[in-house]
């Protein structure tokens, strides 16, 4: 049975420390506590006197003055993971943690889980080809010497890399390592975290050289679990569940956030809100709790992007001369059947090909897999259609050798109708409003990756309204865009008022519309 030593680092909040070593350790698990010596001594006093004679509670027996970005981070962990090496003997893992972070699994869950996969867990990425560093420094952390913290002596900081690279004062990566890196929430077996220990002490030019890089811990035990252990024995993610903002800040966790939280495949997540009393309480009495049935559908992430992106529609980059000053054809028509429900506008197509015989071709600008001739590979993946997306038109027209042109969009491609209508040609919308039952939006959010099978149904009721409602939105952002040679067919509506508005819209006898429109089964999900 698993036994996890959990390495604590820390610098505040004394009663939530003290909370949180004794409800971990109180299912049986160990707890090595690094409290930050720049932090307040009595706040450390307090936790020693209340969790001193916890048997399954240790301290670091040097405390290390800790700064972001610094060796100090490291160093701080090894002396509490040498603490727990000493102390626990009978400890099988050691799991990282913060002091926002809380257990989102029980420790029955979490023993199970580590004995059935016999692996370190540790984010673990090539440093070089990976891009896990989105923006500032990459190489420079590495092959220039970091004396200072950039928070706290930004000049010196600064001042100390610009004079290093103008001197051209550059050092060699150790020959023997590949340089990995990843999140420092890790979960190690005990014959990792000892082999590390024993190359930290044998291997000095490996520490010198990690001292003086910045941020380390991105990068120390990322690359020293790969250098020392074999690949199929690692698993290349963190158990700790975290998101990020797009401007790199951590996203906090609240009250409501419970029941996705345990839904997520993670044993922690970090960082609940300081506001959140509900939400630590509830976590804080789950982790000693036994017979919990956790419903796994982790869709935390593509729900987090999903909801805050709803803010950000309209955005967009200029778009590049070649797209604004070429055309279609002053003679061409376009006409572009919008539906979200793209079953529905697939049928509808494939009956307009056999009714009026034109061209007609699916959501080219939605689906990857969409059937289109080869034009010379601009057609190969969606960011080429979309960025080239009047050349790929003009090259359509001319293999299909034809004037008038029938595609299928989505709704949300609202820059996409905005760009095809500037253009010199003839463009006409048909909109196919269709009727959206629950059953289907669940099914929808499940498709997208909102939700999983085993997402549970509050979770599904609360994303319900979000979902109808940014459906209409998009609908809604059509018709206030005021598209002329706009039509729209309903699925409420009769076969002879839509196959009107589809005679109008492919300029075709009101006896062909009836036919198209008068398909069997068109609206069935």
């Amino acid at each position: 049975m698993a036994k996890i030593a959990y390495i604590l680092l820390c610098h505040k909040d004394p009663d939530a420390i003290i909370l949180q070593a004794e409800r971990l350790t109180a299912a049986g698990d160990y707890m090595s506590i690094h409290f930050d010596a720049r932090a307040n001594s009595r706040h450390f006093q307090k936790i020693q006197q209340v969790l001193h004679d916890n048997p399954n509670v240790t301290f670091a027996r040097k405390r290390i003055k800790c700064g972001w970005g610094e060796w100090s981070l490291v160093q701080a962990s090894l002396n509490a993971i040498e603490a727990a090496v000493e102390a626990f003997p009978d400890a099988t893992h050691f799991y990282m943690l913060s002091g926002d972070c809380m257990a989102i699994k029980t420790a029955e869950y979490a023993h199970e889980f580590l004995d059935e996969n016999d692996k370190d867990f540790v984010e673990s990425v090539d440093f070089f080809d990976s891009y896990w560093i989105k923006t500032g420094m990459r190489e420079e952390r590495l092959i220039y010497r970091h004396y200072f913290n950039e928070r706290k002596h930004k000049k010196l900081f600064y001042a100390s890399f610009n004079l290093q690279r103008k001197l051209g004062l550059t050092r060699e990566i150790p020959a023997d390592l590949q340089m990995m890196i990843g999140s420092q929430w890790w979960c190690l077996r005990r014959q990792t975290i000892e082999a590390i220990l024993e190359f930290s002490r044998t291997r000095r030019d490996v520490m010198r050289f990690f001292r003086t890089t910045w941020i380390p811990d991105e990068t120390f035990f990322q690359t020293l679990v790969r250098h020392l252990i074999p690949e199929e024995e690692i698993d290349s993610r963190t158990l700790t569940f975290l998101m990020f903002s797009d401007y790199g800040m951590p996203v906090s966790f609240y009250n409501d956030h419970y029941d996705l939280l345990l839904s997520q495949d993670f044993l922690f997540a970090r960082k609940i809100s300081p506001e959140a009393k509900e939400l630590k309480i509830r976590l804080g009495r789950l982790y000693a709790t036994r017979g919990v049935d956790f419903q796994i559908s982790n869709e935390g992430r593509s729900l987090y992007k999903f909801l805050t992106g709803r803010g950000r529609i309209g955005r967009r980059f200029a778009m590049r001369f070649w797209e604004t000053e070429s055309s279609l054809g002053r003679e061409r028509e376009l006409m572009i059947v919008v539906c979200k429900k793209w079953h529905v506008a697939k049928r509808l197509l494939e009956q307009i090909r056999q009714v009026t015989n034109l061209p007609a071709i699916d959501y080219l600008f939605d689906e990857e897999a969409t059937a289109l001739p080869d034009l010379g590979g601009i057609q190969a993946t969606l960011g080429k259609r979309t960025r080239h997306r009047r050349a790929l038109m003009r090259m359509l027209f001319e293999y299909f050798d034809t004037d008038r042109l029938v595609v299928c969009m989505d709704p949300s491609n609202i820059e996409l109708l905005n760009d095809f209508y500037s253009d010199r040609s003839k463009t006409r919308i048909l909109e196919i409003e269709c009727q959206f039952t629950d059953d289907y939006l669940i099914g929808h959010a499940r498709r997208v990756g909102l939700a999983g099978e085993r997402t549970s149904q509050a979770t599904l009721e609360r994303l319900l309204p979000t979902i109808r409602n940014d459906l209409t939105y998009e609908a809604d952002r059509i018709r206030d865009a005021g598209f002329e040679k706009y039509g729209r067919i309903h699925q409420a509506a009769d076969a002879e008022t839509n196959g009107e508005k589809l005679a109008a819209f492919l300029s075709i006898s009101s006896e062909k519309g009836l036919q198209i429109a008068a398909t069997d089964h068109l609206y069935a999900d």
